[in-house]
C-alpha cells in the first residue's frame, strides 16, 4: 500500500508540475511572440520613415506630397474649362476658386519638393484624365451637375487625407502645406456646394462602400535633385489648350464676403 501511495502521489505531484509549467509557457508565448516582432503598425512607419533636417518625412506625408501635386494637374484645367463652358455664375466661380487654389498650392508643393528633394508627377493619373474626360464629353447643364459632382467627390476624399496627415506628421514642412491644403481644399467645397448642384446622396453613399484607398507610389526619398517644373496639366479634349496663370503669391482670396446675403 505504501508503495502504491508513493507512486500515487508522484503521479500527482508530475501531473501538477506538468500543469504549472504548460500555464508557464502559454503566459511566456504572447510575449515572445510580440516582442521584437515586425509587421505592426509602428513597425512599418519607422521602416519607411525617412529622417530630414525639417523632421522624420513618412510615406504617407510623401504620398500627400505627391496628392497635391496631382490634384492640381487636373483641377486647374478643370477650373479654366468651368469658367469657360458653366452656363451659371456659380459654376464659373467655383472654376475661378480652383485655379486660383491651384496655382497656390502647387507653387506650395513644389517648393515643399524641393527642400525635401522629392521627385512630383508632371501629368495627371489616369483616374483624373477620365474625369476631365467626362467632362469634355458634357454640354449645358449636364456639364455643371458634372463638374459640380466630380470635384466635390474628389475634394472630399482629399479633405480626410489632409485632416490625417495635419494630425500626424512630424514633418514641418509637410505640416505647413497641409495647413495650406486644408485652407484651399475647405474653399472649394464650399463653392461648388454652393452651385446648389451637389448629389449629398451619393456622396454618402459613396463613403459608406468605399474601401481605404491605396498610397500612391511615393516620390524618391531625399537627395539632391533638380527642382520640380512647372506643372504640365493636361487639357480636357476637345477643348482648347489651357495654359496655367501667373503663379500665385498670397493664399486663395476670403470667401466670407461671398457667404453674405
Amino acid at each position: 500500500m505504501r508503495s502504491i501511495n508513493s507512486r500515487g502521489l508522484f503521479s500527482g505531484t508530475g501531473l501538477i508540475v506538468t500543469g504549472l509549467a504548460a500555464t508557464l509557457v502559454a503566459l511566456i508565448f504572447p510575449i515572445w511572440s510580440y516582442a521584437d516582432r515586425s509587421g505592426t503598425g509602428v513597425d512599418t512607419l519607422n521602416a519607411q520613415t525617412l529622417s530630414t533636417r525639417y523632421g522624420p518625412l513618412s510615406a504617407l506625408d510623401r504620398d500627400f506630397v505627391t496628392k497635391v501635386r496631382l490634384a492640381g494637374l487636373w483641377e486647374l484645367p478643370a477650373g479654366q474649362q468651368a469658367q469657360e463652358r458653366g452656363t451659371t455664375q456659380a459654376v464659373k466661380t467655383a472654376g475661378e476658386h480652383l485655379v486660383e487654389g491651384h496655382t497656390f498650392l502647387d507653387e506650395r508643393v513644389r517648393e515643399v519638393a524641393s527642400q525635401l528633394g522629392l521627385q512630383l508627377p508632371n501629368q495627371p493619373n489616369e483616374q483624373q484624365k477620365a474625369w476631365l474626360g467626362t467632362l469634355s464629353a458634357a454640354r449645358g447643364e449636364e456639364y455643371d451637375v458634372q463638374f459640380a459632382n466630380i470635384l466635390r467627390k474628389a475634394h472630399g476624399k482629399v479633405f480626410g487625407l489632409v485632416a490625417q496627415v495635419r494630425a500626424s506628421t512630424r514633418n514641418s514642412l509637410v505640416r505647413g502645406l497641409a495647413d495650406d491644403a486644408n485652407t484651399t481644399v475647405l474653399d472649394h467645397i464650399t463653392v461648388l456646394e454652393a452651385t446648389g448642384l451637389v448629389d449629398f446622396d451619393a456622396l454618402a453613399r459613396d463613403a459608406a462602400t468605399a474601401s481605404p484607398p491605396p498610397l500612391t507610389n511615393s516620390p524618391a526619398p531625399p537627395g539632391p535633385t533638380d527642382s520640380p517644373s512647372p506643372p504640365v496639366p493636361v487639357s480636357p479634349s476637345p477643348s482648347p489648350t489651357y495654359t496655367l496663370p501667373p503663379p500665385a503669391t498670397s493664399r486663395p482670396p476670403d470667401t466670407s464676403e461671398d457667404k453674405k446675403p
